[in-house]
């Protein structure tokens, strides 16, 4: 592969990474004017067929897009570049936050910190808000979506959330009728079946032998990849629901408190690129492990490893994905089911870790505002709701 190509990749996603502000959505405006409408990488159904997989898939839709146009432009190697060049710029400003956070938490807990926090309640309700009305549109999907996160209250843990996804997918495939969709253009690439049928095997290889060995070999960094790499291929619907999945992974066990949970959640809404980034924070103030900056990058690595073998082995098989009833309609029942676990974590632990008084459901609602009514950057909210609780709160 032609380093020249390499490069001009992982320069176009380097800048992005450095402006995307504002969430997926966002991010896949920025892809469009960059990819098709500018540097004209592709056309526009081309890109929309791409949108449309890595939604189908489980995993940060905008950084599996970038994937998907690194390996249309430069192979394999050119998914590497722009995923690089797109998660740098967060990741590297999300374990320099952990640094701030360990070093100054006693000075900033009761301001700063706190006003991070709100500022959570108010982005994982718009999150949750605007995810209902996309995918939870009928009284079926809504009751779904209810059931579940009645369920994730009850049964707070991991296995409950992988029991809801599956109950969501079953719930679909008898519920949930969907249409296969026919047409559109092929999505571009420069892979072959076998590179995406070991794609699928590593996947596979490693959701099942990352528990195993770390149910062996009692590693503290097998557990960390274990379950990181299991939150990456659980994340339907959107960066947000990464919330629920991570915290029921880190703070139970007491790897990371509840409080530099939520401050750091908060901190990810201020910064550009993929909010999966928020694995390198907690990796850089996770208690155990590594920590700092080595165990930042074990996490983020872990985290988006899923996604990028997704995209290897989704690319060449989209067609038939893209046409196949029974795998949309349980796509519905999971998506409906995955904003029931939010709506669950909007409550525990972000609510209720947060909002502690009148005042700060004053300020949270403020935050909500902004967000969802005159439609601030997430960034500029965020960095605002924690000025104004250093102050007042």
């Amino acid at each position: 592969m032609p380093r020249a190509l390499l490069l001009e990749v992982f320069a176009a996603f380097l800048k992005l990474g450095l402006t995307s502000f504002g969430g997926p959505v966002a991010h896949l405006g920025y892809f469009r004017d960059e990819f098709v409408a500018r540097r004209r990488w592709l056309d526009e159904q081309a890109y929309a067929d791409l949108v449309a997989l890595c939604q189908f898939l489980p995993g940060p839709a905008s950084s599996q897009v970038g994937m998907a146009l690194g390996i249309g432009r430069a192979g394999v190697p050119g998914a590497l570049a722009a995923w690089v060049g797109f998660t740098a710029p967060s990741a590297i400003a999300m374990i320099l936050f952990a640094y701030g956070v360990q070093a100054w938490s006693g000075t900033l807990q009761g301001g700063v910190l706190h006003g991070l926090k709100v500022a959570a309640v108010a982005v994982v309700t718009q999150a949750v808000w605007a995810m209902a009305r996309s995918l939870c549109p009928d009284a079926p999907r809504a009751t779904l979506a209810v059931l579940a996160a009645i369920a994730m209250l009850l049964w707070q843990s991991a296995l409950g959330q992988i029991a809801v996804i599956a109950v969501g997918a079953a719930a679909g495939l008898m519920f949930l009728r969907q249409d296969a969709v026919a047409g559109g253009a092929a999505a571009p690439g420069r892979l072959g079946r076998r590179t995406a049928t070991f794609a699928w095997v590593l996947f596979v290889g490693l959701a099942v032998a990352l528990p195993v060995a770390a149910g062996l070999w009692p590693s503290v960094e097998l557990a960390i990849l274990d379950r990181f790499y299991r939150t990456g291929w659980l994340v339907f619907g959107g960066g947000h629901v990464v919330l629920p999945l991570l915290q029921a992974e880190v703070v139970p066990p007491g790897w990371v408190t509840n409080d530099s949970f939520l401050a750091g959640y908060g901190a990810a809404q201020a910064v550009p690129g993929p909010l999966f980034t928020f694995a390198a924070y907690l990796g850089a103030v996770m208690q155990v492990g590594p920590g700092g900056w080595l165990g930042g990058l074990l996490c983020l690595v872990a985290v988006f490893l899923p996604s990028f073998l997704l995209v290897v082995g989704a690319l060449p098989l989209w067609q038939r994905l893209r046409a196949n009833a029974a795998a949309r309609s349980a796509l519905a029942g999971i998506n409906a089911a995955v904003v029931g676990l939010l709506l669950a974590a909007l409550y525990d632990p972000v609510w209720v870790s947060a909002i502690r008084s009148g005042r700060d459901f004053a300020l949270a609602l403020a935050a909500f505002l902004l967000l969802a009514v005159w439609r601030v950057s997430p960034w500029l909210v965020v960095v605002t709701t924690a000025a104004i609780a250093a102050v007042v709160l």
